[in-house]
């Protein structure tokens, strides 16, 4: 239940201090490097001399400036809800005929996700689109991540996050409006679908997992009915399960364990925010190489070093796992991207939401925003295009 119903919206810039930064880089100047096995690559994690490198060039040619007046370049703003800042960039259009949209991010992911999305979704004229298609946007840091600053109580999982994003709207003024969110941002926004069902006109999702994902080991019978491609997606569920679940593992039951070093060391947050982008992005055939610019690795890396947010962002995976809630199905028109390292299968996601748009793509990944922008851009387009005169 929200307690605040202040409507008290402050515009908000992003002005670190010299001090923070001066601090990052002595930091740096001081790393104590983890002895490495030779010739072992990622196979045990984020490997020590791609470390080195990326410190050294952190170090000696990354410009927190220049991304700081990028950012600054849009409308932002912070409010309180429930006792908690919530920050969020706000771009709005001049003709009233534009759909308002949320965007939301995920984890270890940030507002940062979204900056080459903008120009395409609120000018779709100059973008290969038609003008109908123009959105006012909304994005917002999740509580308890990058500028919306730490929490500070428990139980902050993803339902009172959708709880405290739909006063954002209401006071925006936003009576009706579209939501589209990846991994923790899809768990907000199928959130907001069943809290604000009224309010929302329908949700796009990417990097789908619960609730459009099997649950537990499937009986053989049902494994031999699945296409090619769906029993792909289980492989990478079952190898996410078995090989790449240790972060969540720990930041489901112990957050407060790993923010401490996260918190503390730079290279330790590197090394785990880098440790999924590896994991959960498509690089090009035969190469071992981030298909993300490492400006932008850093720059995300720097959204939760410089709010201090790493607990927090933790937290939310043990608010979700000790809820003790479980999701009722939503009426909601929902739409699904599913990318090429993603793992939605369509007969599983109807069975808990109103699938009424589905598309599969053979490029892009987990940060699908980042990694194939053009194809969720005309993918966001596609799906309201049908809720418009909603």
């Amino acid at each position: 239940m929200l307690t605040d119903r202040s409507v008290d919206i402050r515009p908000f810039s992003i002005e670190i201090p010299d001090a923070a930064l001066e601090d990052l880089r002595s930091r740096l100047e001081r790393t104590r490097f983890a002895p490495d096995i030779v010739g072992a690559g990622w196979t045990y994690g984020t490997p020590t001399g791609y470390l080195q490198e990326m410190v050294t060039y952190w170090k000696d040619n990354y410009d927190w400036r220049a991304w700081e007046e990028r950012f600054n370049q849009y409308p932002q703003f912070v409010t309180t809800v429930d006792r908690q800042d919530v920050h969020f960039l706000h771009v709005r259009l001049a003709h009233q005929e534009a759909m308002p949209l949320l965007l939301l991010h995920g984890f270890p992911g940030s507002v940062l996700e979204f900056l080459e999305l903008i120009a395409p979704l609120t000018d779709p004229e100059s973008h290969g689109g038609r003008a109908e298609d123009a959105f006012h946007l909304v994005i917002p840091s999740l509580p308890g991540t990058g500028f919306s600053g730490p929490t500070h109580e428990a139980g902050w999982d993803t339902d009172r996050m959708a709880d405290a994003i739909a006063e954002v709207m209401r006071r925006l003024g936003y009576d009706r409006y579209a939501v589209q969110g990846g991994d923790m941002g899809q768990f907000v926004g199928c959130a907001l679908g069943r809290q604000d069902a009224e309010h929302v006109l329908g949700v796009h999702v990417n990097a789908a997992t619960y609730g459009f994902i099997p649950w537990g080991e499937l009986p053989e019978e049902e494994l031999t009915s699945l296409t090619d491609s769906e029993r792909e997606r289980i492989e990478r569920l079952n190898h996410f399960n078995t090989e790449g679940s240790g972060y969540f593992q720990i930041q489901a039951t112990r957050p407060q364990t790993i923010a401490a070093a996260l918190s503390d060391s730079p290279v330790g947050q590197l090394a785990w925010i880098v440790d999924l982008f590896k994991e959960w992005t498509l690089p090009e055939e035969g190469s071992d190489v981030i298909p993300i610019d490492r400006d932008v690795l850093l720059t995300d890396v720097m959204i939760y070093w410089l709010t201090n947010t790493s607990a927090s962002a933790a937290r939310t995976y043990y608010e979700n796992m000790h809820s003790g809630k479980w999701d009722p199905p939503s009426e909601v028109p929902t739409g699904v991207a599913v990318f090429a390292r993603d793992i939605a299968i369509r007969r599983y996601a109807e069975q808990s939401y109103n699938i009424v748009h589905w598309s599969e793509f053979d490029r892009g990944g987990h940060f699908a925003a980042l990694e194939a922008p053009d194809l969720l851009v005309e993918d966001i387009r596609m799906f309201f295009r049908t809720l418009r005169q909603s």
